[in-house]
This record gives C-alpha cells, structure tokens and sequence, in this order.
C-alpha cells in the first residue's frame, strides 16, 4: 500500500462511479485531493477564442465545489489550485514526499502529453490513469485502438452488444487528508452571478436530473422530438453534467436499461443508447488520432478551402448574418452556453459551407461557448461536418431554408431569439470596395 496519494480530479467531478478516484482511495493511507484550475483557460488561443467562456465556468465552479462539499462529508479536502495540473502536481510531490498520482484517464492530446511528461520527470513516482470517462474499457473493445472502424456505423455494430459495466457507489470512507497542509483555495475568477443557462453544476443537480428524466415518459419519445430547436423536454439535457464527470456514461447506460425493463423499451430508448455510442465512439476517435483531431486537414488529409474573413467570423459568433436561423441559434448560445444538436449543425454547416470559413475557428468558438464542451465529441463532430473527418460521404452541407421551413415553420424560435433582424455578409468586396446596400 502507498503511504501517500495524490488523486488528480479532471473531468470526472463526482464520487459515484468514478473508478479512478475508487483505486486511488484503496491504494493509500493518506490520500490529498487536487482540483487545478489553469490560468490559460481565461486568454484567447490561436484561433482568438478562449478556453472557458462565462457559462461554461459558472458550470464548472459550481460543480468543484459541489465535489468539495461531497468530500467534506467524508472528512476528506479539495485542493484547489490556479495554476497548471502539471506544475501544481510536481511542487506538491516534491513538498509532501507523494508516493503515487492517479487521475482518470484523459482523451485530450495536451493532457496526455502532460501527464507523460510528469512521468518522466518523476520517475521514482508511480502514475496511473484508470477508465472513468467511457462506457467500456480499452480492453473490452473488440478490436485494438489502431483497427477502430473508420465510421461510426462500423463502430456500433461491434460494439452495441457489448456489456456495459454497472456503476460503482461511492465510497463511504475515504483515506485521510494530508497533515500539516495549507488546503485553503486559490482565489478564482468570479463567475457570472446572472445568466439564462438552465443548467446548474454538480454531481448532485446531475442525479437529480438524470433520476427526474427517467421518472417521465420521454424517454419513449425521444427520436420524434429530439431534432426541435427548443423545448426542455425534447432531449436528455445529460450533456453538461457528462462533459464535466458530474454523472457517468454508464450511470445513465444503467438508468436507461431500468427504464426499459420497468416502463418501456422501444425505437426511442434505444436511440439515447445511440447518442451515447455516437459520444462513445468520438472518444476512442480523439485519443487514436490524437493531435490530428485539431488539424485543418483532419484525419483524412483532406485539403478544404477555406480562408479566415475577420467580419464574417465577428457576424457569425454574434448572430449577424442574412440568415435568420443561424442568427437565433447564435444568439441563444450567447445568452445560454447551449444550443440543440440540430442548431450546431446549422451553424456548423454554414460557417464552413456558405461563409468558407475555415473549420477550426468554429470549433474552437464551440469550446468557449458550450457549457456541455467535450473535446472528442466537439472538435470529431465539427471534423465531420467539414468532410475531413469520419464522415464517409465526405462533407454536410444543410440547405438553411429547407431546415427553417422544417423545423422553424411558424418562426417561433427565430422570434424568440431575435434571428429576424439579418445583416448583409459582406461590407466590402474582393478589393476592399464598400458594398452598398
């Protein structure tokens, strides 16, 4: 048994089910939990967006400190630190003489790269990364990581019938807290006190939602309703609470099978099982590829054209283009950090398609915005969409009024976001030439 553990808390914010934290827990005697907030969340990246925009860290704070309260109840601490996971993580094991660092294992290339690069340096130290993120593990696969099917369809019939592990309670006791360390927060940006995003943050809200869901019948009518634009109860809502680790995969794998052995099991329930495969499927996808899932060519070393028009990226984030349903789907992600799936192809189909604008800047304007972000299924998703990624017809090109008519017919969603008022694309043209209107 270890003497001391640091357990490093990702995207996995929640005691239930969380196997990672479980092994670190039985691996010790004194266990210190570390939460690390980067400061290069909060600056613009190479594509001028940020990492962390405003409701996904009202999220984010939330849940941490739902996570600490949980902790407090077992006699253990959260550790909150703003600084890099890395540097928090080689300071500490030098200052308390940590024996072991465990975390749940990252899908994202940078956290990878960091994560091997503590190894090296810390070669008398013992790391492990446990599954905690996905609904089966590396070795229940049918196939190794390098022979993942190229397309999800492939993927899903290998995989459908697997078994899905049920999920692990959480620990009653926890091995105890560091002695004789400062465990008092990192002063952390304030979060926005206001906001229209219904989500609330925590592995509490996330049960509590994922149990309410259940206790209704749309479940069975899931695939008839999960296209519209608006409405709470149209879709699941897990998203954010999954992206963050506040509730698992296979927590709701197991409520859904409950579901239909005591309510109902048919074609609808069946598609939530197909969303978590898609979701599923885009995971394995980030961590084969790696850091060609950011690449402009994708993983299919396609060349798409496309440029970066300053205005046109500026009109499309804040909802001012000659398209009223783009517009409403901006302007409700602005104002909530949430858009339906059918909204975020819209507006991904037409910022690469009708504005040829270059992929990655939408994607990376998704990061900041969403409060349901997740690296695979986001950057995979917007690969897809542009035709450089594991779309096997090549690209996704939405017709804008087709999709209005279909489902904005009457223009309740476009009023209601104000995506009538349209901007013309352009001010100048090709030579820098005012375009009148």
């Amino acid at each position: 048994m270890q003497r001391k553990t640091l357990f490093l808390f990702t995207n996995d914010l929640r005691l239930s089910d969380n196997r990672a934290f479980l092994e670190a827990a039985e691996s010790c005697r004194s266990l210190l939990c570390l939460y690390c907030v980067d400061p290069a969340w909060f600056r613009p990246g190479r594509f001028h967006a940020k990492v962390m925009g405003e409701h996904r860290w009202r999220f984010l704070h939330d849940s941490i400190h739902c996570l600490a309260r949980q902790l407090e109840q077992r006699q253990q601490k959260l550790l909150i630190r703003l600084q890099p996971p890395a540097q928090a993580i080689e300071q500490l094991v030098s200052a308390h003489g940590i024996d072991a660092v465990y975390r749940s294992r990252n899908i994202g290339f940078a956290e990878i790269e960091y994560w091997q690069n503590l190894r090296q340096r810390l070669n008398n130290v013992t790391f492990r990364e446990v599954p905690s993120f996905t609904l089966f593990e590396q070795a229940e696969l049918p196939f190794a990581l390098n022979d993942l099917p190229t397309t999800f369809s492939q993927f899903r019939r290998k995989v459908e019938s697997l078994d899905i592990t049920a999920p692990a309670t959480a620990p009653d006791i926890i091995p105890s807290p560091f002695a004789g360390l400062k465990y008092s927060p990192d002063r952390l940006p304030a979060p926005i006190k206001t906001t229209t995003s219904p989500f609330k943050g925590g592995a509490i809200a996330g049960a509590d939602h994922l149990r309410s869901y259940f206790s209704t019948l749309q479940a069975t009518t899931y695939k008839q309703t999960r296209n519209a634009l608006q409405g709470w109860e149209n879709s699941t809502k897990f998203s954010p609470w999954l992206a963050h680790g506040c509730i698992s995969a296979r927590q709701i794998a197991h409520a859904l099978r409950h579901y239909e052995a005591m309510i109902q099991a048919n074609e609808s329930t069946y598609w939530i099982l197909f969303e978590l495969l898609w979701r599923e499927y885009f995971q394995w996808y980030a961590l084969k590829h790696g850091v060609r899932l950011f690449a402009a060519r994708g993983i299919r070393n396609t060349c798409k054209l496309s440029c970066y028009y300053p205005e046109r990226y500026q009109k499309w984030c804040a909802g001012h283009t000659p398209w009223p349903m783009v517009n409403a789907c901006m302007k409700e992600l602005s104002a909530t950090g949430y858009l339906s799936n059918r909204g975020r192809q819209l507006v991904a189909s037409c910022f690469i398609h009708e504005l040829g604008m270059d992929w990655r800047y939408g994607a990376a304007w998704f990061e900041q915005q969403l409060v349901d972000y997740d690296v695979a299924s986001n950057w995979g998703n917007w690969q897809y969409l542009a035709g450089v990624g594991a779309d096997p017809r090549g690209c996704r090109h939405f017709d804008l009024d087709k999709q209005t008519r279909q489902y904005d017919p009457d223009g309740d969603y476009i009023r209601r976001w104000g995506g009538d008022k349209t901007y013309p694309l352009d001010s100048v043209d090709a030579a820098d030439w005012p375009i009148m209107p």
